[in-house]
């Protein structure tokens, strides 16, 4: 999946999806780390490199759209936009809300999780569960409440997995994105937040539609409905900031995942900027 990014960047109708939308793109790359270090440490420090690198971004004025090929980089892009932009309440937690398109929850902590894979434990630590002093070493990391986070497309959970997310404040629209729940949950988010961070992993899409990467699922909603959703998300709040992840170009048969993320990719850039008035 860490190819995906770099097959984005390198796709001219990508990068004209964001440009007819009206903005004028350009592009910074997260500098490597050491890869001799541990793995949970190297992507920490990616996360905090990218923390960094978003902060600037919107420092400067210009609209975050990361490319990456984790859910984990969820960490760097709201730290640095609620650290520069939304301020914190006063329980030291980010008043940014969260719309996370996924196929899974990443929502395991390292105390349930059996796979041992690191990248299955973003959104958890995005709203304050688990590696807490790895956390806090992120520059202007604060949780995000459970109740200020909608997760739709989710489907592919292991029972435990399951559970975990029934027990939680989440807000879940799952498999195909019901229209009346997902906006019933968008209303609920919108009662207490105005900004959201927009999370589409590329495996949300139904598997039968594009096959994003080896993880793929079937179940989840069509390229239109994922389209339409980002779309009501984009016409309700302020997008702070977006995210395409987890895209395998080796999985991608026919390009169609590439061609849902050009699809995707635009819906975001008009909405964003009308967003930004």
């Amino acid at each position: 999946m860490g190819g995906g990014p770099a097959r984005l960047c390198a796709d001219g109708p990508f990068r004209e999806a964001l440009e007819d939308a009206g903005w004028a793109v350009s592009l910074h790359e997260i500098a490597p780390v050491d890869e001799d270090g541990a793995e949970i440490a190297r992507v920490i420090e990616l996360i905090r490199r990218l923390a960094l690198t978003v902060r600037g971004a919107v420092d400067r004025g210009a609209f975050p759209l990361v490319l990456a090929g984790n859910c984990n980089s969820s960490l760097g892009t709201v730290a640095g936009v609620g650290a520069s932009d939304l301020g914190v309440s006063d329980l030291g937690v980010s008043d940014l809300g969260v719309a996370w398109f996924d196929a899974h929850a990443d929502f395991d902590d390292p105390e349930e999780n059996v796979s041992g894979f690191f990248d299955v434990m973003g959104l958890a630590m995005l709203t304050g569960r688990g590696w807490r002093a790895l956390r806090a070493t992120i520059p202007g990391h604060r949780p995000v409440p459970e109740r200020n986070v909608l997760l739709a497309a989710v489907r592919d959970l292991e029972p435990y997995q399951r559970a975990t997310v029934e027990r939680s404040e989440l807000l879940v629209a799952g498999d195909e994105v019901d229209r009346g729940r997902f906006e019933e949950a968008l209303s609920d988010l919108r009662s207490r937040v105005s900004r959201v961070y927009l999370h589409v992993d590329l495996d949300s899409l139904d598997a039968s539609a594009a096959r994003a990467n080896q993880y793929a699922a079937p179940g989840g909603p069509s390229l239109d409905r994922l389209c339409e959703c980002v779309g009501s998300v984009c016409e309700r709040f302020t997008v702070a900031a977006a995210a395409l992840t987890a895209y395998d170009p080796s999985f991608d048969d026919g390009d169609r995942t590439l061609t849902a993320a050009r699809a995707i990719a635009g819906v975001i850039a008009r909405g964003a900027l009308v967003g930004t008035g």
